[in-house]
């Protein structure tokens, strides 16, 4: 019988080794992830949360002609949610910004933007502004487009990954850019279009 007794301690003894050598390991793998997470997101795409009252867009289908830059997304704000109506295209354009400066004056915003999607009479109106969204920085202006063409004002904006750039127009009818900018700047930069452009951009 004691020699039963020892062997059971020795059992439960064995296993609760076998318990913490487990849990030692599972722990060192999740450290593990973390730290290679870390490597790969951590300096060049940190994942950030949408800033308060980001408003919804709705998806829609991408309406333009196929070109070299291919098809990106389209998105609609309703007037709920964005005070008039938005209707914003946005895509990558691989190794189309200067590497150096990135998207830091209005010649390269208007060099790599994509307001000829809806006009190609567009013309700024206002000063150019910059923006932050994510870890990527650019700039955002707004554009008139003369009468009788679709959208009275758009808003360009554009923000680069060292040589890559993401673009997006944003057509707001008879709305203020001063207005929309904002809410625009925080949907790009929700969660979603982060990861997005993470994966667009070939950092996932």
């Amino acid at each position: 019988m004691a020699a039963l007794e020892v062997s059971g301690r020795g059992s439960r003894g064995f296993g609760e080794a076998m318990e913490r050598a487990v849990g030692f390991a599972v722990a060192l793998a999740g450290a593990g992830l973390m730290a290679c997470s870390v490597a790969l997101f951590g300096v060049h795409a940190p994942l950030l949360q949408a800033g308060p009252g980001a408003p919804a867009f709705a998806e829609a289908k991408w309406p333009f002609l196929l070109d070299q830059w291919g098809v990106g997304k389209a998105f609609t704000c309703s007037p709920a949610e964005c005070g008039v109506k938005v209707d914003v295209y946005v895509r990558p354009k691989i190794g189309f910004c200067n590497c150096t400066t990135g998207v830091s004056d209005d010649a390269e915003l208007e060099r790599v933007a994509d307001t000829d999607l809806i006009s190609e009479k567009a013309k700024p109106i206002g000063a150019s502004q910059a923006v932050q969204i994510g870890w990527m920085k650019g700039l955002s202006r707004p554009y008139g487009v003369p009468d009788g063409e679709a959208g009275e004002t758009l808003l360009s904006i554009a923000y680069n990954n060292e040589c890559d750039v993401v673009v997006a127009v944003a057509a707001l009818g008879d709305g203020d850019p001063a207005m929309v900018e904002p809410k625009l700047v925080a949907f790009l930069g929700s969660v979603s279009m982060l990861h997005w452009a993470r994966k667009e951009l070939g950092l996932e």
